[in-house]
Order: C-alpha cells, then sequence, then structure tokens
C-alpha cells in the first residue's frame, strides 16, 4: 500500500483528508512562550483571539526529528510515502522533511513550491493517482512536474497582520485601510509576489478579484478549484462562488478554511481561489 502525506499547510478539510485517505503532520503555533500544534491545539479562531489581545504569535516548521519519527510510523503501515511539502521558498519544512527521507527508506519528498491548497490540488491529485495504481516514484515525478501549474492568489482583506510578521510595513498597513486598499498576493515561482490591488468593499474586490483570476482563459484545468478563506460570511463565500460558476465550469468547486500557518500572515477574511493550468 501507498500512502499520500503532507504537511498541515495544504489546508484540507478533515472531509477530503478522509476522503482520499492523507495523512498530514503539522507545523506549530508559537504564542509567547507556548506552542501549540496546527489545527490540533488550535484554530483561526483562536489565533485571531490572541493577535487581537496583543500576543505576538509566530509559525515554526517541523524539524527533522519530528518528520523522521512520523515517517517510521506511516512505514510501518505502509510500503511507500509520497509526502507533498510546503513550498521550499515559504519554509524550512521542505528541507527538514528531505533530510528525514534519507534516514527512512521508500519516503519520496515532493516540493509543491507552493502553500495552502495550492499544495492541496497537489495532495488530492497524487491521491487520485494513487488510487489508479501508479507507483510512489511515478507518483513523485508526476507532481514534481505539474507543480508549476498551480496558480494560488489570495486577496488580503487587512495588511496588519503581515506588518506584525515583518512582510510590509506598518506605514503600508495604515494607508491600506484609509484607502481600502486590498492587494493580492500571488505565488510566482514558488515564492510570494505582490500582484494586482483592489480598492472597495471586500466583496465587491473578491468578485472583481476572481474575474480577472479566470474570464477569457482558456489554459484552465477544470477538474477542481479550491475557494479557500479564513472566515469569510458565508454571502461572500456564496458570491465568490457564484462568480466562478459564471466564470468557468470546474467539475469541482471546494470550500476550505485556512489553518492556523497561514492565517497567522494573512488575517480574518482573507480569500483565494487556487487551480491548476491544464
Amino acid at each position: 500500500m501507498l500512502c499520500i502525506s503532507s504537511d498541515s499547510t495544504c489546508d484540507l478539510s478533515a472531509e477530503l483528508v478522509a476522503q482520499y485517505g492523507i495523512h498530514t503532520i503539522p507545523l506549530s503555533i508559537v504564542v509567547g512562550d507556548r506552542v501549540f500544534k496546527d489545527g490540533q491545539d488550535i484554530v483561526p479562531e483562536q489565533l485571531f483571539r490572541y493577535v487581537e489581545s496583543g500576543q505576538a504569535c509566530q509559525t515554526a516548521a517541523v524539524n527533522v526529528f519530528e518528520y523522521v519519527k512520523y515517517f517510521q510510523d506511516l512505514r510501518k503501515q505502509y510500503e511507500a510515502v509520497v509526502h507533498i511539502s510546503l513550498g521550499s521558498g515559504f519554509s524550512s519544512s521542505h528541507q527538514n522533511a528531505k533530510l528525514a527521507a534519507l534516514e527512512v527508506s521508500n519516503v519520496y519528498v515532493v516540493d509543491s513550491q507552493n502553500l495552502s491548497t495550492g499544495t492541496g490540488l497537489l495532495v488530492l491529485q497524487a491521491a487520485e493517482l494513487a488510487h489508479a495504481g501508479r507507483s510512489a516514484e511515478e507518483i513523485s515525478e508526476i507532481i514534481a512536474a505539474d507543480a508549476g501549474k498551480v496558480e494560488a492568489s489570495f486577496v488580503l482583506s487587512r495588511l496588519d497582520y503581515m506588518a506584525r510578521g515583518g512582510r510590509c510595513s506598518a506605514i503600508t498597513a495604515q494607508g491600506a485601510r484609509i484607502l481600502k486598499l486590498r492587494p493580492s498576493i500571488e505565488v510566482v515561482d514558488g515564492r510570494m509576489v505582490v500582484g494586482r490591488k483592489f480598492r472597495g468593499k471586500l466583496e465587491k474586490c473578491l468578485i472583481d478579484y476572481v474575474k480577472a483570476r479566470l474570464i477569457d482563459r482558456t489554459d484552465l484545468d477544470l477538474t477542481r478549484v479550491f475557494i479557500t478563506h479564513s472566515g469569510c460570511s458565508p454571502e461572500i463565500v456564496a458570491a465568490v462562488k457564484e462568480t466562478v460558476a459564471g466564470c468557468a465550469r470546474f467539475s469541482q468547486v471546494l470550500e476550505t478554511i485556512a489553518g492556523c500557518t497561514i492565517s497567522t500572515h494573512c488575517g480574518p477574511d482573507t480569500l483565494g481561489i487556487l487551480f491548476k493550468r491544464a
């Protein structure tokens, strides 16, 4: 039997993890002198409460020892493990997983070059390949080749969380708040860059963002699209789903909630659509 694995940052729902038989290992969230496991000991709502109360929150990669133990436990159950990691440009988790795989046989670590459900898209693809009978070597090669086809982006409702993490200045965050600017953050070549900036109410900005990402595209892989957010209202999510459906005929439109690792940097009311090119 073959195991498909990923970091908690793939942001797949518990239902999808169960449906596809995926295993995940959590990154850590450090709040003051306390350490929580993403999705196990802490959820985004709690994280936001800590931040709003003035407590410093940081993320920490999975270390080599943790990966070795995790892979050893999986190998007791499976003949091989394909682990699709958080992109190497975002965390040392990928390199740590690679080092751990040197100590555990038949573990294949693939750099997703992505984060959140950008990684999740590749994880589900890998699970489907495993179900179709592909070998660990074949799956690793296919996923590594397809990693560059993922398009991941988010629109931030506010920039103060980015400022707290040192990813933008407090002045920039304040200016964006005053001007109602909501920038999109895109993953390009395995790193985050600032994309188009939208202005106005959040729902309007998100609808404009979806149209900008999808309209008149002829290169879309229509297998699935993720709508991933950090606690947007049901009304806003419904409006985004309707807009996505009006722009492209994806076979699956999946909604997921961003975990604490992503939410720590993006803050509440962040939303993105994530999909692959054909």
